[in-house]
């Protein structure tokens, strides 16, 4: 290991156009989970100037059975989506709840692909798909989370709450953070860049230089309230570095559902399968096997045997047993990565990992998943049943498995 180096991670807020298209296709997920435990959902959503479409398949009792839908589902999807976007606060000319254009093509499901994922007689589900997935946990934060990714989406969650209060009421919904932390071994000592670009109300620029100068205070502060003041001595501030932002959201850039999966995992500083989280059911193991890796990862760490671990694993559409599980503690681990697999795989309550086991552990059946589409799926705390694989409960199970 380098024992001094620079590392980056991005963040981007609720109102950036990619995180309004994963909110909608989570709350339209956790929509159909809330009538239908069993439903099956894959909804994509884009976003535009005043426009807002989904696509993709669904299956859900009571919902849409037998390709017809029931009376009144459709407009309690619209219903779901404008919602959605006046929570994350859009009242403009160019993307307003109130106003955008909304068109549904959600379909049903694809027989051939039910065929494999159902339980039948003597088979159990299959995965949703086949894929690689990853999970990952560092000591470097009291979350067990990438300290570059920690501090990107806090700055971005204090600024989202102080636009919410009035607090900061020259605030708009877009943004987008950036920190940069050089590290000496493993532990970050020093910011040497912080990068936010905030959406603002108009005249916040070098139009006016006394309204531009507040809006830069405001960020510096912000930025010195969440990244503690010893990493803060060498630091670079680049505040909205274009100079103006005044048009953003849906009408300055259009976006898709599932294009922010560094942001939503762990800042780049741990391998990504490739396959994104929001609207799909967990049955899809891009979403469910990515949980259960964190958690996986996340309690060996806290189990103190290693300070870092990645845990990947394989599935193929249609069959329950997982192709592959890999654990790499990247030479910090106090015993063999291949007695943590063994470990982790012998533990009766984990069922073996196959996607219906990892849904009945984590509970992963339920509406729980709009709150995980904006800063973050990892390192938030386990408040109530949400994000339960950040829970550590596993710790106990992994010392006895080892002993």
């Amino acid at each position: 290991m380098r024992n001094d180096y620079l590392f980056t991670s991005e963040s981007v807020s609720e109102g950036h156009p990619d995180k309004v298209s994963d909110q909608i296709s989570d709350a339209i997920v956790d929509l159909f989970l809330s009538k239908d435990p069993e439903a099956r959902i894959a909804c994509e959503t884009l976003t535009t100037t005043q426009l807002v479409v989904l696509a993709g398949e669904i299956r859900c009792k009571g919902v849409f059975e037998n390709g017809e839908w029931a009376p009144g589902a459709q407009e309690e999807i619209e219903k779901t989506v404008r919602a959605t976007v006046k929570r994350i606060g859009y009242e403009q000319d160019g993307f307003h709840w109130e106003k955008f254009e909304f068109i549904n093509r959600l379909h049903g499901q694809s027989a051939h692909i039910a065929q494999g994922v159902d339980a039948k007689e003597n088979k159990d589900e299959g995965a949703g798909d086949q894929g690689i997935m990853f999970g990952y946990a560092t000591d470097e934060t009291p979350g067990l989370m990438p300290a570059t990714l920690y501090y990107s989406h806090k700055i971005l969650e204090r600024m989202a709450a102080d636009r919410h209060s009035g607090a900061a009421p020259f605030l708009e919904p877009d943004a987008k953070s950036q920190v940069t932390l050089r590290y000496e071994g493993s532990l970050p000592v020093a910011a040497t860049a912080v990068v936010v670009s905030t959406q603002h109300k108009k005249g916040y620029d070098e139009s006016d230089p006394a309204k531009q100068a507040a809006l830069e205070a405001y960020v510096k502060k912000v930025i010195a309230d969440v990244i503690p003041p010893v990493l803060l001595r060498e630091t670079e501030y680049f505040i909205n570095p274009t100079g103006s932002f005044e048009i953003g959201g849906p009408d300055g850039d259009a976006g898709l559902t599932g294009r922010k999966i560094i942001v939503d995992t762990y800042g780049g500083a741990a391998p990504h399968g490739g396959g994104a989280f929001s609207g799909k059911d967990p049955t899809k193991v891009d979403r469910s096997a990515a949980y259960i890796t964190r958690y996986l990862a996340k309690n060996v760490v806290a189990a103190g045997l290693a300070t870092r671990c990645t845990i990947q694993i394989a599935y193929a559409i249609g069959v329950s047993k997982p192709l592959s599980l890999y654990v790499d503690t990247h030479d910090t681990g106090t015993v063999g990565d291949d007695k943590i697999e063994a470990a982790i795989l012998g533990i009766a309550k984990l069922g073996g990992l196959t996607p219906r086991s990892i849904r009945t552990h984590l509970g992963l059946n339920k509406p729980i998943y709009q709150p995980t589409a904006a800063y973050g799926h990892f390192g938030r705390a386990a408040e109530g049943d949400f994000f339960p694989w950040e829970r550590l409960d596993l710790v106990d199970d992994l010392k006895a498995a080892l002993a």
